[in-house]
């Protein structure tokens, strides 16, 4: 959870959304390791052509986060939100506390569609 808010925190940084959207896809890159076959089977560093390089991983892999848990963990989320969001979806007056309960939803909505960008940006992510 703390890259998704570091993530939703560098659209705060003033981005327009596509810029934002390249910058969260450099980092996600820069944070998820490398999936393809042979970096299941040897560990980062390891040359499979010439037989050299660490054969164990090192001691800080084990604090990594890997893409399909922040998948996994940020789809939990929304579907959370999502049914917090259509329970709280009655008010419709024009006085003021109907009026900023509105804006509040709105806002909530915002914020859920910038999760929802994040994760089809890690679902569909490409080195």
């Amino acid at each position: 959870m703390r890259l998704l808010n570091d993530l939703l925190n560098m659209h705060d940084g003033g981005l327009d959304n596509e810029g934002w959207l390249k910058a969260c896809k450099k980092r996600m890159v820069d944070t998820f390791p490398r999936e393809d076959p042979f970096s299941i089977l040897v560990p980062a560093g390891f040359d499979i052509d010439t037989h050299q390089g660490p054969l164990r991983p090192s001691l800080e892999a084990d604090d990594m986060l890997l893409r399909i848990d922040f998948v996994r963990e940020v789809d939990e989320l929304l579907k959370e939100v999502r049914s917090e969001y259509t329970e709280s979806l009655e008010a419709q007056g024009l006085d003021p506390e109907s009026v900023a309960s509105r804006l509040k939803q709105q806002e909530k909505q915002r914020a859920i569609h910038q999760v929802e960008s994040l994760l089809d940006l890690a679902i569909n992510l490409v080195w």
